[in-house]
């Protein structure tokens, strides 16, 4: 712990190890010291786990007891330990990649409404929530705020500035007017009580006599809960709503990505330290885009709908192709179904050829395009210039025939909705 590992790691390695010993123990395997561990012990071992199931805790033992081994050698704690007891990348289990849990939309409102966050009795519970919600701080490093936590930049736009415990580094995050003078009260009820200032922002309530001691993510935890019942907080099936501060952390990356913020500038405000951290957003991400995609009416040139079976064998193919296209056949007006190893045989006649695909997002584009078609062919007719006349005619009924398909949609969509 002197070397800066946290008492909650040093307990991890204690279980780790006495589970180990646990096994060792048995008398079948007949081990009398650690000369007797070899490989193909730790193979039972690790067979044994398995069979357990939970992964995560499986994980966290395995890497321990690899770091224990390891650190035998190191140190010659015991130079009888067999060569091969060694423990392997490959033995970890894989860590299954979940999505992040990002609260619903409809409950952000509800946590975010003034009225609600009035709710809270004391102004610093009312801070620690709105810090966690607009900055995506981890929990433990709100309550562990510095005093000066108010940075600005040369534009005089401010920043908070926090100590990233899981990274054991600094970090800043942009903030807003409004939060910076909720911050600004909080320093100045601080230095009414304690006028020679003290270290933290958010000092603990009790025993805590100089303020000194910041405050504990547990007393957070204690009346987060009842503050959301006070709320009166419900899901999409009216169910009280019961939520960890860490999924505002979730709700603020996956918002920044749906907004389209590019995933680098994510990455540097939630201060991950690998790409692959952020790209769980980016992940949620091409879920809610391809979602949407299927769910929206799909039209040809002649204004037949275009169908794609989202549970069909090809989904994953036709999905992967499609995002493709939107990333190197983007059209002003729709996309191009086209693959991408072929080469299109028109010039700029998206209208005409069968491989145009189109939505009710390109409406306005549709309509305004209608319009210079009918211009072109009126200037054309008024020179005689019949060819081109036939030409654009040609594009102008199947603009009628998508724009006349995509109002039926929107018509349709309006009356449900109604």
């Amino acid at each position: 712990m002197a070397s800066g590992i946290s008492a909650e790691q040093v307990n991890n390695g204690i279980l780790a190890l006495n589970r180990f010993a646990t096994f060792l123990a048995r008398p079948e395997l007949n081990i009398e010291s650690l000369a007797d561990v070899h490989r193909n012990i730790l193979e039972r071992y690790l067979a044994e786990l398995q069979t357990l199931g939970r992964t995560e805790n499986h994980r966290r033992a395995i890497g321990q007891l690899g770091i224990f081994l390891t650190d035998i050698r190191r140190h010659r704690w015991d130079t009888s330990l067999p060569a091969d007891a060694v423990l392997f990348t490959e033995d970890v289990p894989r860590q299954a990649k979940r999505l992040p849990r990002a609260l619903a939309e409809h409950v952000m409102a509800q946590v975010e409404d003034p009225a609600n966050l009035a709710r809270w009795q004391d102004p610093v519970y009312r801070l620690i929530t709105i810090i966690l919600m607009r900055c995506g701080l981890r929990l433990k490093d709100a309550c562990r705020l510095p005093f000066d936590c108010l940075v600005h930049d040369a534009d005089g736009a401010p920043y908070l500035r926090y100590l990233n415990h899981k990274m054991k580094r600094e970090a800043l995050v942009p903030i807003d007017e409004e939060l910076e003078q909720d911050i600004r009260d909080q320093q100045q009820r601080l230095l009414e009580r304690w006028p020679a200032g003290v270290p933290v922002l958010f000092p603990r309530k009790l025993k805590n006599l100089h303020g000194q001691v910041p405050m504990r993510g547990d007393t957070y935890r204690q009346v987060l809960n009842p503050w959301l019942e006070r709320c009166d907080t419900r899901d999409a099936n009216g169910q009280p709503v019961h939520l960890t501060p860490h999924q505002w952390r979730h709700t603020l990356g996956t918002r920044l990505i749906n907004r389209d913020v590019p995933q680098e500038v994510v990455r540097k405000i939630l201060d991950h330290d690998s790409h692959e951290m952020t790209a769980h957003y980016a992940r949620l991400h091409d879920t809610t885009v391809r979602r949407h995609w299927e769910k929206a009416r799909k039209v040809n040139i002649s204004g037949e709908k275009v169908s794609l079976d989202p549970d069909g064998p090809l989904a994953e193919a036709a999905w992967a192709k499609q995002r493709v296209g939107r990333a190197t056949q983007a059209l002003p007006n729709g996309y191009c179904s086209l693959p991408v190893v072929k080469t299109c045989p028109h010039a700029n006649a998206c209208l005409t050829c069968p491989m145009f695909i189109t939505t009710q997002d390109f409406l306005p584009q549709h309509r305004q395009q209608r319009q210079e078609v009918l211009q072109i062919i009126s200037a054309a007719e008024a020179r005689g210039q019949q060819r081109l006349v036939e030409m654009n005619q040609q594009v102008l009924g199947n603009l009628d025939h998508i724009i006349t398909a995509l109002d039926q949609d929107d018509d349709t969509e309006t009356a449900d909705a109604g």
